[in-house]
């Protein structure tokens, strides 16, 4: 039995009077049920343990439907890698039960699902908007809302704590008399770009805090849905920025899925020295700014000068260094130069000389230690609860990879390890990213040195545009070059979820095709948008000066986070 026909059969035990409605779509296995089920459903799968990670919901909007919107909650299993979707039609006024009494996570993507779509979840704590400011009108991701349409907030935002769900009692804090209110951000240097913290202080104590998004929202989802599938690759990019073509192979990959096609070896190759480099530069990124927000302005120095060297090997590649969107659907944009892989190995060996020299500036340094260990220590079963992927999740002990546990690209054939930490604390975190940037040397080594033969791009006419010397060199070209821009690329009719490990955790894409030229949906699941529902817990009866630790070691970017 397959595992769409063994939940069915579990299901048919578990609630004999179903009318559930079940489907596989592009491998994906699903079912379609009433509001009212959805959260018996999501109970049922965590309580058996055949699903232990809520790992995204979506809204959709069919406006022509009578039940105009669509809820999709996305499981995963931890043991086994298995997927599986649920479903749920509402109409305008209905609403559906709040899955936060399942899933810790369910908070903010319930939140940000009734901010886009005007989507209810009824018993949900605190169903208020958290990507748009509290003067918008309206749900932007709504078909009917304009793509152009901008609304800009005209009032001054206090430090508020109209709605706490994260304040911990069991800590052991009493109300003072005296309160200190404190605002970092949005422009402050420690938080790394438009992110909001407001904290009341007993002392140097956290006595509440809260948290504000939305500063740099550019509503990428809508974006997509109203430009050309090639053409949102470059938006992709400013998702998480410091890893730029990681961004960039995840919308590829899974366009391609939803197109039945797979890449040449050599351009799987080429994606796979490309998202490792870019992981060793967000972990440069992330453990630099973090050490200079607690005096090591030494380690920042020197780690920085690595990433630069990182962006002069994209430049060679492609011509741009951040923002490079070198990534096509069905392969890559061209051919690397002449020795490219020669200077890639090169970067290699000074790298880890590099990550050496980090590791004894940092890793035993006492200053390092007190400032970091047993700070913002989270336990895997909480850490699996908020939805947390990536190092932050391995270093709470978890050792979940999707390179390990569903390899694309080849990942299988590759010998690397998974580091993985005990306590979750800020410590770990650091040690773990050290860690995989010794891995990711190894991975970029090995495929450097046996890059298959073979073009860097499929030839499907349908999907990837012709050469410059064939579209100003023939006919054929020409004309073929003419058709995919107006036509545009049109996957079949579908929807898929597919997901790879980014250098945060999972990053995976929600995508709905209606045949069209556009995404008729396209909904990403930023990692660190899971990760960071947690800080104010974290946060809370801790010192101020740890607040500023644990935000730089979840690595929160905010063009991701906000999208």
């Amino acid at each position: 039995m397959n595992l769409l026909e063994l939940i069915q059969t579990d299901l048919g035990n578990k609630f004999p009077s179903n009318s559930f409605t079940y489907s596989t779509q592009n491998g994906s296995h699903m079912v379609e049920v009433a509001p009212d089920s959805v959260v018996p459903l999501l109970r049922h799968f965590k309580g058996t343990g055949q699903f232990d990670f809520l790992m995204n919901i979506s809204g959709v909007d069919y406006p022509e439907r009578s039940k105009r919107f669509q809820v999709v909650y996305e499981l995963f299993s931890s043991r086994s890698a298995k997927r599986f979707r649920i479903k749920t039609n509402l109409a305008e006024n209905e609403a559906v039960p709040t899955a936060t009494t399942v899933w810790k996570g369910a908070d903010w993507f319930e939140r940000e699902t009734y901010d886009m779509f005007g989507i209810k979840f009824s018993g949900h704590p605190n169903l208020r908007r958290i990507l748009t400011h509290h003067q918008f009108v309206g749900h932007p991701l709504r078909k009917d809302y304009p793509a152009d349409k901008q609304q800009h907030c005209t009032e001054s935002l206090p430090i508020h704590f109209d709605y706490d769900p994260n304040y911990d009692d069991s800590k052991g804090l009493q109300p003072p008399r005296d309160l200190v209110p404190l605002n970092i951000g949005p422009s402050h240097p420690a938080t790394h770009g438009t992110l909001r913290v407001m904290v009341q202080l007993d002392g140097e104590r956290v006595y509440r805090a809260n948290v504000e998004l939305g500063y740099l929202h550019r509503c990428f989802e809508k974006m997509a849905e109203t430009h050309p599938y090639n053409q949102v690759i470059p938006y992709t990019d400013r998702l998480n920025y410091c890893s730029a073509p990681i961004n960039n192979v995840a919308y590829c990959k899974t366009v391609e899925k939803l197109l039945g096609v797979e890449i040449p070896p050599k351009a799987q190759a080429i994606r796979i020295v490309l998202m490792e480099l870019s992981r060793i530069i967000d972990h440069i990124i992330c453990i630099g700014a973090n050490a200079v927000d607690l005096g090591a302005l030494t380690g920042f120095f020197h780690l920085f000068q690595y990433r630069e060297k990182v962006y002069t090997l994209f430049e060679k590649l492609c011509g741009a260094r951040l923002t490079v969107a070198m990534t096509r659907v069905g392969g890559m944009a061209n051919n690397p130069p002449d020795h490219w892989f020669n200077d890639v190995l090169q970067f290699c060996k000074e790298m880890r000389q590099g990550v050496d020299e980090l590791d004894k500036l940092l890793t035993g340094n006492k200053i390092w230690i007190q400032r970091t260990r047993n700070v913002g220590s989270i336990r895997a079963e909480e850490a699996i609860e908020w939805g947390y992927t990536g190092p932050c999740l391995r270093a709470a002990g978890v050792a979940l990879d999707l390179r390990k546990s569903d390899p694309y690209y080849g990942y299988d054939t590759l010998d690397f390890d998974i580091p993985v930490g005990t306590s979750g604390d800020v410590y770990d975190r650091y040690l773990v990213r050290v860690a995989e940037m010794r891995e990711s040397l190894k991975i970029i080594e090995t495929v450097s040195k046996n890059v298959p033969s073979g073009d860097y791009t499929i030839r499907d006419k349908s999907i990837v545009l012709p050469e410059k010397k064939d579209v100003y060199g023939n006919i054929e070209g020409l004309m073929n070059h003419f058709m995919l821009v107006i036509k545009g690329l049109r996957p079949p009719s579908g929807e898929i979820y597919d997901a790879l490990e980014a250098a945060n955790g999972e990053l995976g894409f929600y995508l709905i095709s209606d045949q069209s030229g556009r995404p008729y949906r396209l909904k990403v699941r930023a990692p660190c948008f899971a990760i960071y529902q947690s800080f104010a817990k974290q946060i809370t009866g801790g010192l101020v000066a740890d607040v500023i630790s644990i935000l730089g070691s979840m690595n929160v970017i905010a063009g991701e986070l906000e999208r």
